[in-house]
């Protein structure tokens, strides 16, 4: 296996507020190859999409700031760039899909512009060729009379019409990274399915590496290659998506796949859901970020850190007691 196209290397990014300061991201590190889909997945608030914020470098300063880090990302640290040249990777190289397309999405602008405007700003095509182009993605994504779709506006669209326009947008420049922060959640559960199973097969296509981020377990499974398990603005389990489902190693990983139901579960057989809530970030406990919510901690859990530490192989937990879990 070669270099990563992209290395996180002990990525910190906090948000000074008036209750304290927030470290929404705390030393975060992962590798992703060329052509694989990572998932990070978590409740809110912990820290998936602000570690997808940082690698782009659109944290707002003020209140937020990247304290520490690398984004190595074919050979180049983002965070060293200036801003000419990160400008120049954003919407081009690296491409990002927003949760809510209906607020992404420029209400007083044609779709077909707004996908055409990057393959104008970056590739210096003509507007008359891009807008084409723009119809051509449309088309692609599937969007039923693509032609005649590139003069419509966003209002116009159903919510799982504009996911595709922001699918099309984000495949205008063939970048080499697509990251989808939580692309489905608005939509129901059929569009969903196909929303994602899009999303995969136009990024294979391309040979396109792709960062889904998601607190739904169940599209790990189906979509990802390997999976980063987020809490309290760390990685808790990392490893293949198959390894953790087969043999998770965090009790937090163990609880978010209780909390799902499963085919294979007995009718009428009660979900598990995890108690308590999740953490603040500005005044976390001196342990384990998850003792508190956990039936397995112990002394040592509330009063040293875990390490993320090799469970197995190419598997990583972030528990003082990896070795007795399932």
């Amino acid at each position: 296996m070669g270099a990563p196209l992209l290395s996180v290397k002990h990525l910190s990014t906090e948000f000074r507020t008036e209750r304290g300061t927030v470290k929404a991201v705390d030393d975060v590190s992962f590798d992703l190859q060329a052509g694989e889909t990572l998932a990070i997945v978590g409740e809110s608030g912990s820290g998936k999409s602000v570690t997808a914020m940082s690698i782009l470098r659109l944290i707002p300063n003020p209140p937020g700031r990247i304290t520490s880090g690398e984004v190595v990302f074919d050979g180049q640290d983002l965070l060293k760039l200036d801003d000419h040249a990160i400008r120049a990777i954003r919407g081009n190289r690296i491409a990002m899909i927003f949760q809510e397309p209906m607020s992404s999405l420029n209400p007083s602008l044609t779709v077909g512009l707004q996908i055409a405007e990057p393959i104008n700003l970056h590739r210096k095509t003509p507007w008359a060729k891009a807008m084409d182009m723009a119809a051509e993605l449309l088309a692609r994504v599937r969007l039923p009379d693509a032609k005649s779709r590139v003069k419509s506006y966003p209002h116009q669209f159903s919510g799982g019409m504009r996911q595709r326009g922001m699918i099309a947008m984000a495949l205008a420049c063939q970048p080499q990274l697509i990251i989808a922060d939580e692309p489905t959640t608005a939509l129901d559960v059929t569009v969903q399915a196909q929303i994602l199973a899009l999303l995969k097969e136009v990024t294979r296509a391309a040979n396109s590496a792709l960062i889904l981020i998601t607190h739904d377990l169940g599209v790990v499974a189906r979509y990802a290659d390997r999976v980063c398990v987020m809490y309290g603005g760390r990685i808790v389990e990392a490893g293949p998506a198959r390894e953790i489902y087969a043999r998770p190693k965090h009790p937090y990983t163990i609880g978010l796949m209780a909390s799902i139901p499963r085919l294979d579960q007995e009718a009428g057989q009660r979900l598990v859901p995890i108690e308590g809530q999740p953490p603040n970030l500005a005044k976390l406990p001196p342990g384990c970020a998850f003792a508190p919510r956990c039936r397995r901690a112990a002394d040592l859990c509330r009063t040293e850190r875990p390490p993320l530490v090799q469970s197995a192989p190419d598997h990583l937990s972030a528990c003082h007691f990896h070795a007795q879990l399932a």
